[in-house]
């Protein structure tokens, strides 16, 4: 019965839902994490008669008579829309206002892109993620240094024990055409694709990229309360699918009386 098998890939669809819409729950407190949506298409249709097609001579019909086979997931996509940005008072915490992403430098010598300004600085010196991927360009400050003063527009700049506070680097972000087709590499991190297009890198503040804000860190975009509402009405969706089940197994039943 074909009314079992639409139903079955709807099962299956608001199953990849609720499994979406769990790791944004789960990441509502990670720092940078930006939430993903299932987004859905229809299958093919079993097509009786076309719009339009011949019935009689001359005569045309003016609908058709289709019926859909179940449902399937198309993407999932990202949300780029923007975190809030609380004060931590950090001297290398740091939220982009506005679009871009930190690069930084995995293990490999691979460019990687995030939205977590969550940094430190590890044993030589160097800035680097929570996860320990350097800024890419690196960035390294004097092991005396006295404090760290990062700028709007990316430039660093310290002060050392018995010297003017000076210069020793400058940040850089990049922006996409289409953010929406980065890979998410997991460790916050999203690498490029075909899809995302190229690159373009330059200074906060300037060529639509957003500004540096030091001592601070943008939370995740997940609002937990639409994420509760989008998970009752996937565990709905689920339940009507299923009883659609039960329906024709049931006509299945009745069918199968008559015939014995």
């Amino acid at each position: 019965m074909r009314a079992m098998f639409t139903a079955a890939s709807g099962m299956d669809a608001q199953t990849l839902r609720i499994d979406t819409i769990a790791n944004n729950l789960a990441n509502a407190d990670t720092t940078g994490f930006k939430k993903s949506q299932v987004d859905f298409t229809d299958l093919m249709y079993a097509a009786v008669h076309r719009p339009g097609s011949d019935r009689t001579s001359g005569t045309h019909t003016p609908t058709g008579l289709e019926v859909g086979t179940g449902v399937m997931p198309a993407s999932t996509l990202k949300i780029f829309t923007a975190g809030t940005i609380h004060n931590t008072a950090g001297e290398l915490d740091l939220a982009i206002n506005g679009h871009g992403f930190f690069q930084v430098e995995t293990h490999t010598g691979e460019i990687r892109y995030t939205r977590d300004g969550n940094l430190r600085m590890n044993s030589e010196g160097t800035i680097v993620t929570s996860q320990g991927n350097p800024l890419y360009p690196r960035i390294s400050l004097p092991t005396d240094a006295e404090s760290v003063s990062i700028g709007r527009d990316g430039t660093v700049s310290v002060k050392t024990p018995g010297a003017e506070q000076r210069q020793i680097g400058e940040i850089e972000l990049s922006r996409f055409t289409n953010p929406a087709g980065l890979s998410s590499e997991g460790g916050n991190l999203f690498s490029e694709t075909m899809a995302s297009g190229p690159p373009a890198t330059g200074r906060p503040g300037s060529d639509g990229l957003g500004e540096l804000h030091q001592g601070y860190l943008e939370g995740s975009n997940v609002k937990v309360v639409n994420e509760l509402v989008d998970l009752i009405s996937a565990q709905r969706t689920y339940e009507l699918n299923s009883r659609v089940v039960q329906a024709g197994d049931r006509v299945m039943q009745a069918a199968n009386q008559i015939v014995t």
